[in-house]
């Protein structure tokens, strides 16, 4: 298909989530298709995301178990945790899920897979290490990488970042995580558990601040009896090494400070994989920030051109991924219908406990409803499933319009993850809240805080004055029988 004058119908530039899911469409369409990785298929969420981060998680939350057993009438006891268990542990999670991502995976899909760097050499053709590949349409799913922020001698300490921390052979004893956001948050729980004194540096004046503010309360209250010391409104001004040591000049609220620790992880964002792809020789512009701009049918600049995942300065997760890698595909290869909606697209911070959401938060909502937004708040003190297991910190909420559609939802609690999706539902098909309250869930679940919510907003429609006067019309009319 490569050689001569035949062109593929879809090369795709990257073998991460995006990449895989476009190769495994188009190669179910009957198209001829060509994917070019540099390293190793999977991407990051199979070698230095997802996988590897969840399964440290596990681990440590195991390891925190036997702590906390206690409060259920088990004697608890001091975890003795090896390091290169739980790492060895880790990558046994990786060997299990790479076979569906790999290039055999993909040539089973109807994909040739070619290693090698590509570079687009005009509108519709690129070479990858001197190979010529001439395309119809093509696909950059190259993702993204971690990024340092400016802060002197900071990469002259060799910071660990979520692509490095996988090769730790010892767990550090002291650990600075340079970010409050969803990576910083989860791995520096993690490691904490494990045993290490973990210090969470974040700039802002709380942590994971794309989220609801009460949801950063609760997860910083749960940070802080896991042992994590929580520094906010902080930041690092100098990064330097002294003797076998990380030292790290600090400004905060309370002035200036130092902070001595065995390594530092760098948690403060990302920037797309798009240098030397030779993006101007194919007419594919970047914005101002250098991801790849497109547009809702993620098209480039350059029609022939679609981009994906990461690299479009998109919510850097997974699901996202791998929904624009299948929207591209088909847009590609048979008609430019597809869009992607971001405002519908749900996350998980997979801390203990878990943050879920979807939509609008509160703010947000106020900002394009104004007044008319209403919130409904479940704590979930008052759900039996939370009670009986002991973790009653958590909440749910949903934020409605003025019709009770939900705008958006935040979900506090241990599967906050699994609790998201029927909210999702809602906010994609601007569904009401109370129409859940028919819909009978399992008893005792963590969805029942979802579906109490649902309720509660069931009984007060029924408790406007017009409707209690029909109810109070009807009972009268049923006792005069």
């Amino acid at each position: 298909m490569t050689r001569g004058s035949d062109r593929a119908d879809l090369v795709i530039v990257g073998g991460g989530t995006a990449g895989i899911i476009a190769a495994k469409t188009a190669g179910g369409l009957g198209a001829r298709v060509v994917l070019v990785e540099r390293d190793r298929t999977g991407g990051d969420c199979l070698w230095t995301g997802c996988v590897p981060s969840k399964s440290l998680i596990a681990a440590a939350r195991a390891a925190q178990s036997m702590r906390t057993a206690g409060r259920f009438g088990i004697t608890p006891v001091e975890p003795q945790v090896d390091f290169a268990a739980v790492m060895a542990h880790v990558r046994g999670a990786i060997e299990r899920i790479e076979p569906v991502d790999s290039p055999a995976a993909l040539t089973d899909a109807g994909a040739e897979v070619i290693a090698g760097t590509a570079v687009f050499t005009g509108p519709d053709e690129l070479q990858v290490d001197g190979r010529s590949l001439r395309f119809r349409h093509a696909l950059i799913a190259t993702g993204s990488a971690p990024a340092l922020p400016p802060v002197p001698g900071l990469a002259e300490v060799e910071p660990l970042t979520s692509d490095t921390v996988w090769d730790l052979v010892e767990l550090p004893a002291r650990l600075a995580v340079l970010g409050g956001g969803p990576i910083g948050c989860e791995l520096g729980q993690a490691f904490a558990r494990l045993g290490a004194e973990v210090t969470i540096i974040e700039a802002t004046d709380r942590l994971v601040p794309r989220e609801e503010p009460r949801a950063a309360i609760v997860l910083s209250a749960a940070l802080s009896a896991d042992g994590v010391r929580v520094l906010t409104s902080t930041t690092v001004t100098k990064a330097a090494e002294q003797a076998e040591e990380v030292r790290l000049d600090l400004t905060g609220r309370a002035g200036t400070s130092v902070l001595d620790v065995d390594r530092l992880l760098v948690a403060t964002g990302r920037r797309p994989r798009t240098d030397g792809l030779g993006l101007e020789t194919a007419g594919v512009h970047v914005n101002e920030h250098g991801y790849v701009a497109v547009d809702a049918k993620l098209r480039t600049s350059n029609r022939r051109i679609y981009a994906a995942g990461d690299v479009t300065g998109a919510p850097a997760f997974t699901h996202v991924a791998g929904m624009h890698g299948s929207i591209a595909a088909t847009n590609a290869l048979l008609a430019p219908v597809r869009r992607i909606d971001h405002d519908t697209i749900p996350w998980v911070t997979f801390t203990d406990p878990e943050i879920a959401h979807v939509g609008l938060t509160e703010d947000q909502a106020r900002q394009r409803h104004g007044d008319a937004v209403r919130v409904r708040l479940l704590r979930h003190e008052h759900v039996d499933r939370a009670i009986v297991e002991d973790d009653t910190d958590g909440f749910t909420q949903v934020v409605l319009d003025a019709k009770g559609r939900v705008l958006g939802a935040t979900i506090v609690a241990p599967r906050a993850g699994e609790m998201i999706a029927e909210l999702t539902g809602l906010v994609a098909r601007r569904g009401r809240l109370r129409d859940l309250a028919s819909m009978i869930h399992p008893y005792p679940a963590w969805s029942d805080g979802v579906w109490n919510a649902a309720i509660a907003e069931s009984s007060d429609a029924l408790q406007t004055p017009a409707k209690r006067r029909l109810t109070g019309a009807l009972l009268r009319l049923r006792r005069a029988r």
